[in-house]
């Protein structure tokens, strides 16, 4: 697995990466545009649709869920503490349940929600397989799971450090485990920034549950984020973060390159 797709080792990247990551990391590499876009496949119709939004972090997905769902009707779960906490802080999601927990093994009962929507989290889990079957599980029959990711990056050397770095999962993959985890009527739509130019940069996939009860791709999670951070894990952690830093200025750069040609045309 990647360095950073491990649950203690995330727990600590957001530990530190809390603070920035609204203002820094999301206008950089997950903007409105991309989100509007991205939710588009989860159908949110009603206002009264249980939603969960699952990584939900400091709640930037989740702010798009609530133009169109009644924030009352929408839990958050992230496994940070630190993400939630500023999920807490936004006036939008006042109204919402804010729920500490694991993707690979949710807290709630089976059958119970009409939507299951996940934004940048798959990147973090060490087996996607079993968030898949759990996203399957929570739904009611004729729920629909969004789950919203990256894409390898094309260029050679980004996508080398890419690797290093996290999951970034070829779509064959993401169509893989929606099947195998039960999911029918499978949709999808690419989204990336304004700056980034050609494929492999993320993708938004959806499928409906077609019956009720658990997924037939259910299995134990592998990890736990109480496993103790050795020092084994802490220079993982460290060489995770450093390859992940690479790409703000990278993408900072292409962003500005981006505006420019926008003025100048």
């Amino acid at each position: 697995m990647r360095l950073i797709q491990h649950k203690t080792e995330a727990f600590w990247f957001y530990r530190f990466l809390s603070p920035l990551y609204d203002r820094w990391v999301n206008p950089l590499f997950w903007t409105r545009e991309m989100r509007t876009a991205a939710l588009e496949p989860a159908r949110l119709e009603r206002r009264d649709l249980l939603t969960v939004d699952v990584g939900a972090g400091t709640g930037f997905s989740t702010e798009g869920i609530v133009e169109h769902v009644d924030a009352e009707h929408v839990t958050l779960l992230d496994q940070s503490p630190h993400q939630l906490s500023r999920a807490r802080r936004k006036p939008a999601l006042a109204a919402c349940t804010v729920v500490q927990g694991d993707a690979e093994q949710l807290p709630f009962e089976t059958d119970h929600f009409d939507r299951y929507v996940s934004c940048g989290s798959i990147e973090y889990w060490p087996d996607p397989q079993a968030a898949f079957a759990e996203a399957y599980r929570v739904l009611k029959p004729g729920g629909i799971a969004c789950v919203v990711g990256p894409l390898p990056p094309a260029n050679r050397i980004a996508r080398r450090l890419a690797d290093l770095w996290m999951l970034f999962p070829p779509e064959s993959d993401y169509r893989e485990w929606m099947a195998a985890a039960g999911f029918a009527d499978v949709t999808l739509v690419r989204v990336a920034p304004g700056w980034h130019s050609g494929d492999g940069y993320g993708i938004s996939i959806a499928g409906r549950k077609p019956a009720a009860g658990p997924s037939p791709a259910a299995a134990a999670p592998r990890e736990s984020v109480r496993e103790p951070m050795t020092a084994r894990r802490w220079a993982r952690w460290v060489a995770g973060s450093a390859a992940g830093a690479v790409f703000v200025p990278i993408a900072a750069l292409a962003s500005l390159r981006a505006r420019l040609r926008g003025a100048r045309g």
